[in-house]
């Protein structure tokens, strides 16, 4: 099946989640998780018209969207993946969001680089709703205060949360859990949801869905 058709597919799955839900279909934004895929594959999905997409690596990013910023004025890039501090500069530079944004250091210097370049990106605040040690993003605990320190102390333009649900757990509980804090502090925007968990996502209020596989096939078969 061609990228475009699997956009038609998922189109038209996201219509009819957001129908049961009574929630506006402009309202949940497919990001396209472009990671590791071949360029051609970017291309096919650029051609299908979809423009917004999401990157785990800073670096690989750069490889492969830098010069197609100039052929498609009207592409957004989403960092979904773990940013380094030493990555911050390139990252806002490429990117238009940040949806990781998950410890004090890096709302610091992210907060300079936007000064320095004048780029002052929305971001997500990232949460470890899981409270798993292995996995990025602020404890649900520290949340709150993390939020204040993110806007009042560096002044970024926190506009919602993001989270990676925990494996073995039901998706929708995270979803619901996530829903639950960013109505608390006021944030219209979950970035939460993929392939095989969006349609759980949508009626539990998901603004962004981060879909790969739907998109683009699984990455086994692209070796084949």
């Amino acid at each position: 099946m061609s990228i475009s058709k699997n956009l038609q597919t998922l189109s038209g799955h996201i219509a009819k989640a957001a129908e049961k839900s009574a929630r506006d279909v402009p309202d949940i934004n497919l990001i396209a998780v472009s990671k590791k895929q071949p360029i051609e594959r970017i291309h096919e999905a650029l051609a299908a018209g979809h423009r917004l997409f999401g990157e785990n690596r800073v670096q690989e990013a750069q490889g492969r969207w830098a010069d197609l910023r100039g052929k498609y004025p009207d592409l957004k890039l989403h960092l979904i993946g773990p940013l380094q501090t030493n990555k911050a500069k390139d990252a806002v530079a490429l990117f238009d969001v940040i949806e990781t944004v998950d410890r004090e250091k890096l709302a610091r210097v992210l907060a300079k680089e936007m000064d320095k370049q004048d780029r002052h990106l929305p971001c997500f605040i990232q949460v470890n709703t899981g409270d798993e040690v292995q996995k990025a993003g602020i404890a649900i605990a520290a949340l709150e205060e993390f939020y204040q320190f993110c806007i009042q102390e560096c002044g970024l333009n926190i506009i919602g949360l993001m989270c990676i649900p925990t494996a073995d757990e039901p998706a929708a509980l995270h979803f619901a859990l996530l829903k639950k804090y960013a109505n608390q502090l006021g944030l219209a925007h979950l970035s939460m949801g993929m392939s095989a968990d969006f349609e759980k996502a949508i009626p539990l209020g998901a603004t962004y869905i981060r879909v790969g596989t739907g998109v683009f096939g699984a990455r086994e078969e692209l070796r084949a």
